[in-house]
């Protein structure tokens, strides 16, 4: 009996004891995340670290509130208990995206969570022209009070004393709008109160998709700049600059229930005839030029110039719109030039219907149309014409002409060939129609020999080789539009696709420019290594790539396997 309760006196002391060894190693084993500051500044950074021994975390969740950057990891080692412990330290800056108390979410590490932690941003102070401070933004919202789906121009204007070696300028889209960036940023040099500041100015298309009120939050810059005397006599020795522009408040107006349909809400709106004839003839086409020039829209946004209806006594065949996007100021142009061609089918007065467009004015809040007057056209009967309406044909060429059997030129109605009479001279067209058909035999002919010739095996093509390299302008515009506001996965996908390959590293291998292959392999280094700024990368690729990439020769050529059409001269 006292043995068994010596033995119970002694297992309280062993578990304690194992207690006592486990509760470091159990302390340790839990994730641990906490920031160096709880408050900061808009504008300022803060930096979240989390100690693990479990692998790293999932920083994912951080990016609704906050600009990621500046990660690091570090390695730890500590003896507990006679034994070594690892553990590791990452670390991650964050610059928050708004103000007020914003909570730092618990991060998954392995298979635990971190606890949640609260940061509160206080409202930066907004720097302006008058501040004389080393870096301040100005924005510019061409329409206070614009209606849903109408396209309000905004320009943010970064204004900055000292020379950057890099920075990134963000302006978040609106809840309840579309925010698009246009065209390239324009730089200049200007005065304010005595002080040179470099300005940066960038243009962006806010389109409201609901009416009520319309928070547009400032943009906010972050950079380094390269440093100097006057960094350091301003406050700037750290090199570092942030600047926060001003929220605006839009009050987003709906569509009026009298507006005309389709909703097309303008600032202005101006029609002009650039070509309008006043004769024509049967069977020719006269060619009518429309121009438009729309105030505050977008090519998108607005609608086609309508197609006149003449009825049955002419064809009218309308070639596709072309558009001319610009800025007028703040507020985005759209010009707008169609051309027509009428072709009568019969003498007489020809009526063509001026173009009329109906659309909203956004300054004074009412409907309006555009429109221009009637054409009226004197029309005489063309070259072997007759006066009744020929049957609807295909258009041919209006301007085609064969020589006749006197010598003089007969030409061709573009709505009925047998005016030109043809069918009384069929033997022009029936030494046309040997001719080819001779050609065609020849053509057989010469594959049935090339065929039977002892085929010699074409060396083998190296591994990726590229069928074709794609330069055009299209192509061109789209990878300046992912470097200006997509991702680098958007980047190298537009990239490769222009050089028709599957890896960023066979377009580096076809690129003739080296700062291009340089600037690519930096990103590549600098993604997966997990080090660097990514921004100034950016930066460099939009200079080196303005243009385009510069293929090799190798690149731009391809072997299709086929015989050349001309075989090279023997001499």
């Amino acid at each position: 009996m006292t043995r068994a309760i010596n033995m119970h006196g002694h297992w309280p002391r062993q578990v304690l004891a194992a207690l006592l060894l486990w509760l470091p190693l159990l302390a340790w084993a839990q994730p641990r995340a906490w920031l160096d500051r709880d408050r900061i500044a808009m504008g300022d950074t803060v930096t979240l670290n989390v100690e693990s021994d479990q692998g790293a975390p999932d920083f994912t969740p951080l990016r609704t509130d906050f600009d990621l950057s500046g990660q690091t990891s570090s390695r730890q080692v500590a003896w507990s208990n006679g034994s070594m412990q690892q553990r590791n330290l990452y670390g991650v800056a964050l610059t928050p995206r708004r103000s007020g108390a914003l909570v730092v979410p618990g991060l998954q590490v392995g298979s635990v969570r971190t606890a949640p932690l609260t940061l509160q941003v206080d409202a930066a102070a907004v720097a302006g022209p008058d501040s004389n401070a080393v870096a301040f933004i100005e924005t510019v919202v061409d329409d206070e009070t614009p209606y849903v789906q109408q396209s309000v121009g905004v320009v943010v204007r970064l204004y900055f004393a000292s020379q950057l070696a890099s920075g990134e300028l963000v302006l978040d889209t609106p809840a309840g709008a579309s925010l698009q960036r246009v065209g390239d940023d324009r730089t200049d040099v200007r005065q304010v109160n005595g002080r040179r500041y470099n300005v940066v100015e960038r243009r962006f298309l806010l389109i409201p998709e609901r009416s009520g009120a319309l928070r547009l939050a400032g943009a906010r810059f972050s950079g380094r700049s390269a440093g100097g005397f006057f960094d350091d006599f301003f406050g700037g020795g750290d090199g570092r600059m942030n600047a926060t522009g001003a929220d605006r408040t839009l009050q987003v107006q709906a569509q009026p229930a009298q507006a005309p349909q389709p909703w097309l809400p303008l600032q202005g709106l101006q029609l002009r005839y650039t070509s309008a004839p006043t004769s024509a003839r049967t069977g020719e086409a006269a060619n009518v030029v429309v121009e438009a020039i729309a105030e505050g829209a977008t090519r998108a946004q607005f609608t086609d110039l309508p197609v006149p209806d003449v009825g049955s006594a002419a064809q009218v065949f309308a070639e596709p719109a072309q558009y001319e996007e610009t800025f007028n100021g703040s507020t985005p142009r759209l010009k707008i030039t169609r051309r027509y061609s009428i072709v009568p089918r019969q003498p007489g007065s020809l009526v063509v219907p001026g173009p009329r467009l109906p659309w909203w004015d956004v300054r004074n809040g009412k409907a309006q149309e555009a429109k221009l007057p009637d054409l009226t056209l004197a029309v005489v009967a063309g070259n072997g014409a007759g006066s009744a309406p020929p049957a609807p044909l295909p258009p041919i060429d209006t301007d085609a002409a064969l020589p006749d059997g006197d010598g003089q030129d007969s030409r061709i109605a573009a709505t009925d060939p047998r005016a030109s009479g043809l069918s009384e001279r069929p033997w022009p067209w029936m030494g046309a129609a040997i001719g080819l058909a001779l050609l065609w035999l020849l053509t057989l002919l010469w594959g049935w020999q090339r065929g039977r010739r002892p085929r010699v095996a074409a060396p083998v093509a190296a591994k990726g080789a590229v069928p074709a390299v794609a330069t055009g302008r299209a192509g061109v515009a789209e990878l300046r539009r992912a470097l200006d506001g997509e991702g680098f996965d958007q980047v190298e996908a537009q990239l490769c696709a222009m050089a028709g390959v599957e890896r960023i590293e066979q377009v580096i291998a076809r690129l003739e420019d080296a700062a291009q292959r340089q600037v690519l392999q930096e990103l590549q280094q600098a993604r997966w290594g997990g080090q660097g700024d990514l921004a100034p990368l950016r930066t460099r690729l939009r200079e080196v790539f303005r243009d385009g990439p510069h293929w090799s020769a190798a690149a731009k050529t391809a072997d299709t396997g086929l015989a050349p059409l001309y075989p090279p001269r023997r001499t």
